[in-house]
């Protein structure tokens, strides 16, 4: 019998090679992504947006787009791969196989997280590239251990929601409505594109409660040095909700009906 340390591996190596097959979906999409949002955001329209920050719209908007991509990533392949196990089967092989449910969890966030991670690097490559384009200089990073933190407490926590939202939904109908109605908005209102700065008194207000402003603040911070809230408040935020979300992610496994635990 597999012991359980060895199954763990296997269990995430087949996450990890299960995405690698599909290389120019994982890329080749992101990729063409960021190009599209950073020529028509950053370059086109970047010139007539002053920050007072002093950076350049192009240089603010890179950071905001790496952890889009770290963020969407990671749910998308947790969330997918286990709602593939449903229709599959292989969700029920689980069932005679000497793993415990901490293993797959974490196999399955740490996939996720690898994920986000690739395609995150390929996007701050890619960013990096038009920067040197329009200003004629790379973006130094400012804090490198801070960008590396956010990044990864970012990708775990989406990883894991994706895990708890593929238990829930029923088909890949219900986990595309959460990424378009509920993901997605969360991202896009999370400080991305703009600063809450430039925002009305109310509107600061309001978005100050998303904690996705939170994670992309603190990419940002790593990436160029600034930031929109208090960088404490950031790892807080970050932290308590990666406990959140792995403990909505481990009761929606225990409770599962695909395996017992």
């Amino acid at each position: 019998m597999l012991m359980p340390r060895v199954a763990f591996w296997t269990y995430l190596a087949k996450e990890i090679k299960r995405y690698l097959k599909v290389m120019n979906q994982t890329v080749l999409t992101p990729v063409v992504n960021t190009s599209l949002y950073l020529l028509i955001f950053g370059v086109s329209m970047g010139e007539n947006i002053q920050l007072s920050s002093g950076v350049s719209y192009l240089a603010f908007l890179i950071p905001g787009l790496v952890m889009m991509a770290c963020l969407n990533n990671a749910f998308q392949n947790s969330s997918s791969s286990l709602i593939s196990g449903k229709f599959s089967g292989d969700l029920e092989d689980l069932k005679i196989v000497p793993i415990h449910s901490l293993e797959i969890l974490w196999a399955l966030c740490i996939g996720g997280l690898t994920r986000g991670l690739m395609v995150s690097s390929v996007t701050f490559l890619v960013g990096q590239t038009f920067h040197y384009l329009t200003a004629g200089s790379f973006i130094p990073l400012h804090q490198p251990l801070l960008l590396i933190y956010f990044l990864i407490i970012g990708g775990l926590s989406f990883a894991l929601l994706g895990i708890s939202v593929a238990f829930w939904a029923q088909n890949f109908d219900q986990l595309s409505a959460v990424g378009a109605f509920v993901l997605t908005p969360l991202i896009f209102l999370g400080g991305v594109f703009y600063s809450i700065e430039n925002l009305a008194p109310f509107w600061q207000k309001i978005t100050v409660i998303n904690p996705l402003l939170y994670l992309i603040n603190g990419v940002r911070y790593g990436i160029i040095g600034v930031s929109d809230v208090p960088l404490s408040m950031a790892f807080l935020v970050s932290f308590l909700g990666f406990v959140f979300f792995f403990s909505i992610a481990y009761v929606s496994l225990k409770k599962s009906s695909y395996k017992r635990w």
